[in-house]
C-alpha cells in the first residue's frame, strides 16, 4: 500500500493538465482513450480537440458519414479504431438512447473496446473500481516487483491484475488509474527511466538487480512482412483516378491510386505488363515518378509511383475506380503514404 500512496502523491504534484482529465463525460473519455491507443499524447491531443469540435457529442458522431470520420482521423493510423468509433456511436444512439452504458460488461461488448478501455471508462466516467492495465502499468509493476512473466502472453495478465485489484481498494478509482499510468509515462519510462526521481525506487526489485532495462519481459518478436505496392497516377480532363480499399487489410475504406501489388519492386518493363491487367487501353507512356516507404507495426510498405498515359479515353477493367477532380482530392480520406505523394502534385 505504501507504493500506491507514494505514486498518487507524486501524481498530484506532477500530472499533465489534459482536457479529458477535466470531464466526467463518458463520450469524451471514450474518445480520448480510442485516440490514444498506439498514439502519443502530444500527437493525440490535436486530434481529440478537432473531434470534440466537429462532433461535440455522441449523437453528432453517430450521424456523421464514415468517410468524414476517416478523413478527420487521417494521419493517426490504425484506421479500424475510427471505423469502430463510428460504429459504437451508432450502437449507443440506437440501442442505449444515446446514453453511454455504465456497466462494465455492456461496455466491453461494444466494437473496439477491450478490457483496458472499458476499465478506463468505468473508472474515469463512473468512479467504479476497475483498474487499468496498459503498457505503462505493465512496465511499472514488472520493474517494481521484478516480474519475469512475459507481458505479451495473456496468461500473465491475471498476475498483474491481482496486484492492481489489491492496490485500487480504498482508493479513488479515477485518481488511482491516472496516477499509475502517468507515473509510467513520465517517470518509469521505457528508455532512460528517471530512477533518481522515483519515490518508490527503494522498493524496486529491478533497480536493486541493476536490471531496469530488462523489464518488462516480452516473449515474442515481431517479424515484419515486406510488401511492394505499385501505384499508378492516371489523369485526364482535370480528373484523377482513385479507388476505395474494400479488402480486410490495412487502410480499409480509405482511398488510393489504382494499385498492383507485387512480390518485389518492379522495373518499368514489368510494370507495363501489369498495367494491362487494370486498363483496357493501349498505353502511350508509363514513367517512374518516385518511391516511398511506410513502416507499420506488422509490415513495411515499399511503394513505387508511376504515371500512365494512353492515346484515348482511359477505361478500367475494375468497376471500383472512380474519377475525381484534382481540386477535390483533398476531401477524400487517404493513407499518409498517399497523402505525402499527392501534396507533391
Amino acid at each position: 500500500m505504501e507504493n500506491v500512496l507514494e505514486i498518487i502523491a507524486w501524481y498530484k504534484n506532477n500530472f499533465r493538465d489534459l482536457p479529458w482529465r477535466n470531464t466526467k463525460d463518458p463520450y469524451k473519455i471514450w474518445l480520448s482513450e480510442i485516440i490514444l491507443q498506439q498514439t502519443q499524447v502530444v500527437q493525440g491531443l490535436g486530434y481529440y480537440e478537432r473531434f470534440v469540435s466537429q462532433y461535440p457529442d455522441i449523437q453528432s458522431l453517430a450521424s456523421a458519414d464514415q468517410e468524414s470520420v476517416l478523413k478527420l482521423w487521417q494521419g493517426l493510423g490504425y484506421y479500424s479504431r475510427a471505423r469502430n468509433l463510428h460504429k459504437t456511436a451508432q450502437i449507443i444512439v440506437n440501442q442505449y438512447d444515446g446514453k453511454f452504458p455504465d456497466q462494465y460488461q455492456a461496455v466491453l461488448k461494444l466494437p473496439g473496446i477491450g478490457p483496458y478501455t472499458a476499465a478506463a471508462i468505468m473508472s474515469f466516467a463512473f468512479d467504479q473500481a476497475y483498474p487499468c492495465l496498459d503498457g505503462n502499468v505493465y512496465r511499472v509493476l514488472s520493474r517494481l516487483y521484478g516480474i519475469e512473466s512475459p507481458i505479451d502472453d495473456n496468461k500473465s495478465r491475471p498476475e498483474f491484475m491481482a496486484i492492481l485489484e489489491a492496490w485500487v481498494q480504498g482508493q479513488q478509482p479515477s485518481l488511482f488509474n491516472n496516477a499509475i499510468m502517468e507515473f509510467g509515462a513520465m517517470l518509469c519510462k521505457p528508455d532512460a527511466p528517471k530512477c533518481a526521481e522515483c519515490p518508490v525506487s527503494f522498493n524496486c526489485k529491478a533497480l536493486k538487480m541493476n536490471a531496469v532495462q530488462n523489464f518488462p519481459v516480452k516473449a515474442k518478436t515481431i517479424k515484419k512482412r515486406q510488401r511492394f505496392f505499385n501505384y499508378f497516377l492516371i489523369q485526364q480532363n482535370g480528373q484523377i483516378a482513385i479507388r476505395k480499399r474494400q479488402e480486410k487489410d490495412i487502410w480499409q475504406h480509405l482511398y488510393e491510386l489504382p494499385l498492383v501489388e507485387s512480390k518485389q519492386l518492379m522495373s518499368a518493363n514489368v510494370v507495363r505488363k501489369e498495367v494491362d491487367n487494370i486498363l483496357f487501353n493501349r498505353l502511350n507512356k508509363i514513367e517512374y515518378l518516385s518511391e516511398a516507404k511506410q513502416v507499420l507495426t506488422h509490415q513495411t510498405i515499399h511503394a513505387q509511383f508511376w504515371t500512365v498515359e494512353a492515346d484515348d479515353q482511359i477505361n478500367f477493367k475494375a468497376s471500383d475506380v472512380i474519377w475525381v477532380p484534382i481540386t477535390q482530392i483533398q476531401n477524400y480520406p487517404v493513407s499518409v503514404l498517399i497523402e505525402k505523394f499527392l501534396v507533391c502534385l
